[in-house]
């Protein structure tokens, strides 16, 4: 019986290199000489750390831009909340998503059972798998979610027939 996953997952090593080459360019940046102004990767959240506000929003663009070169979706971030961490520095942690949240699975779910396609979901961790008796169905399925769900970046992997 053919099938696909929806997923929500970005590349890591792309989100990796763009943050090391957003740490490149704060070193060399003349505005950020002097300043504590860093950024972090570990598992899967950035870390970024300032002076103000101003400066982390600044980090933040030239992360999203260099992101946005390496053709990862800029919607995968989960930005926090700016804490202060001492004396006048900043830091903010910015999530990267991975896996698809029960909620909005639930909701494609509902999407899916409400069009009269012939196609089951379920949900499977962090992915939800859809199942047809026809490749037609299924490619229906794909176009009807890509329409509808536009919050997050959802893609479609392991396609069988």
């Amino acid at each position: 019986m053919p099938s696909f996953d929806t997923v929500c997952e970005a590349s890591m090593v792309d989100v990796k290199h763009a943050v090391e080459n957003t740490t490149k360019e704060i070193t060399t940046r003349f505005d950020f000489k002097g300043t504590p102004a860093a950024i972090e990767l570990k598992d899967k959240e950035i870390t970024l750390t300032g002076d103000a506000d101003f400066q982390l929003s600044q980090i933040e663009d030239i992360l999203r831009n260099k992101l946005t070169k390496r053709s990862v979706d800029v919607r995968f971030l989960d930005k926090g909340e700016v804490q202060k961490i001492g004396g006048d520095k900043v830091k903010q942690v910015i999530k990267v998503r991975n896996g698809i949240e029960t909620e909005l699975a639930k909701k494609i779910q509902r999407l899916i059972k409400d069009s009269k396609i012939k196609v089951q979901a379920a949900i499977q961790e962090s992915k939800l798998r859809v199942t047809g008796a026809k490749r037609d169905d299924l490619q229906a399925a794909m176009a009807l979610i890509k329409k509808d769900i536009t919050e997050v970046p959802l893609s479609f992997d392991n396609f069988r027939d």
